[in-house]
């Protein structure tokens, strides 16, 4: 097992399906079924493989709806960060942003919540029911460092107070909610403001010239413009900070935005700050990555030495994966979850530039069954993962089937089939009594043993690359 010795392996615990728990989208009592397992250690590249089969993480607590079966389908979503356009609400979002960095002007409309701008990420502090007795099973002999076992067992305690836990399962979409509306000052939502009724006046004075529209007084002031620089525009900055020249008529990108420069006497200043955080994923400096390296991360935002924002994003081989954020509901009106969300892909294309096989922004899960939660489906181009052959699918092609059925398979080649299936069972790999084997080697040892059913069924929904990298742990 040559890449043990290279970095620390992943260790997971299999707990199998769920007999289903409340479901938060739905309200349905038992709807809600996944399969999950308990992941000790993660390596980037591990978590990156598993989540493009479908899989999510909550914490330590890795998970996969049942697709087929459960009663609100989550499609993994991704987003094509090179190739992505900012909508007009997403650039409304980022010129409000400015205009409060500049003013200091917070507008009292524009804090009435909008479905895009509770922009949530899952958060790992969702609970899940999880088993009492988890179904562990699996992968010749190696031996490996006490420290993995030790590792395993240091977190038996942790774990089990969660199984013990019966907790009523919110959507980890709904996390984000949850954490602000902790605060003894909830969320108001700001009253629309009435027109009155115009009082009579006395008439147009025919001796002034009549009035002109403002477009139309915009789009004469653009036209002289234009004739006094009809082919580009000096200051714009790309992606590596350097200066270039614009077609005037280029729409402006998110970075036009995100890195303007403010002027001295703006009144605001927003920074970020970013650092590794607590979590399963091992954090990894891997050749030809970014400079701050794989893992999971902290990003703070900092608005005049206040901290205002955290979000906590995982750094994998191939995207930026958005796990949640949490805000103070003070600034709700600057549609943070918006903007942060803008910021990231923003900070992907940053990452690409150093790491080029970086290129995607992974939003969670895509449902479509809950109008609320459609809004990840506005940052275009997008792809949706299909649950049959984990093929990726661009979501507006997957749209109008989704229409007619909560559970689809977006792959229209109907003779194709999941290419990373499980193909050798003996070949998975098994933690048992601090030594790793292939489960071949496992089933010899522990004869009478029949746990071949639920080995299978881990290494599936896991895939033959994985269960032949991770240590499926067993006591």
């Amino acid at each position: 097992m040559a890449a043990m010795g290279e970095s620390s392996p992943s260790i997971v615990e299999y707990f199998g399906g769920d007999g289903g728990y409340r479901c938060g989208y739905c309200k349905n009592d038992t709807g809600n079924l996944s399969q999950g397992m308990w992941a000790h250690s993660l390596t980037v590249q591990d978590y990156q493989d598993l989540i493009d089969r479908g899989w999510r993480r909550s914490g330590k607590y890795v998970y996969k709806p049942t697709m087929n079966q459960t009663c609100c389908p989550q499609y993994t979503i991704r987003c094509r960060a090179l190739h992505f356009q900012p909508s007009k609400s997403h650039k409304k979002v980022l010129k409000k942003m400015l205009k409060f960095l500049m003013k200091g002007e917070l507008s009292k409309i524009d804090s009435e919540v909008e479905p895009m701008d509770s922009h949530t990420k899952d958060a790992d502090d969702c609970s899940f029911l999880l088993k009492n007795e988890p179904d562990t099973s699996q992968s010749e002999l190696e031996p490996l460092s006490i420290d993995y076992t030790e590792k395993v067992e240091s977190e038996e305690e942790t774990k089990g107070e969660i199984n013990a836990k019966k907790v009523e399962t919110q959507p980890v979409e709904s996390c984000k909610e949850t954490i602000h509306d902790n605060s003894s000052k909830p969320l108001q939502l700001a009253k629309k403001v009435g027109h009155a009724t115009p009082k009579p006046g006395k008439g147009a004075d025919l001796s002034k010239p009549p009035c002109r529209k403002a477009k139309d007084i915009r789009r004469e002031q653009k036209l002289q413009k234009n004739l006094q620089n009809p082919t580009v525009q000096e200051g714009t900055q790309n992606l590596h900070g350097q200066s270039s020249k614009t077609k005037t008529n280029q729409p402006k990108s998110i970075e036009d935005f995100i890195f303007a420069t403010l002027p001295s006497e703006a009144l605001h200043h927003l920074e970020f700050t970013r650092f590794l955080c607590d979590s399963p994923l091992e954090a990894e400096n891997l050749p030809n990555g970014p400079d701050c390296g794989y893992g999971s991360f902290h990003q703070q935002y900092w608005l005049d030495g206040k901290i205002i924002a955290v979000g906590v994003i995982d750094i994998l081989p191939k995207s930026v994966s958005s796990v949640y954020l949490y805000y103070d509901p003070d600034y709700s009106s600057l549609s943070l979850g918006v903007y942060s969300a803008l910021r990231e892909i923003a900070f992907t294309r940053q990452l690409h530039e150093k790491a080029p096989e970086l290129s995607y922004y992974y939003m969670g899960f895509y449902i479509h069954s809950c109008p609320k939660m459609r809004y990840k489906g506005q940052y275009r181009p997008s792809d949706l993962l299909c649950p049959e052959t984990y093929v990726w699918v661009p979501t507006e092609q997957c749209l109008p089937s989704l229409e007619h059925s909560k559970y689809c398979r977006f792959n229209q080649d109907l003779t194709a089939g999941d290419e990373g299936n499980l193909k050798e069972l003996d070949q998975v790999w098994i933690l048992h009594k601090r030594t790793a084997m292939r489960y071949s080697v496992y089933k010899r040892r522990r004869k009478g043993l029949n746990d071949e059913e639920t080995v299978r069924q881990y290494a599936t929904l896991v895939g033959q690359a994985c269960s032949e990298r991770m240590l499926l742990f067993r006591s």
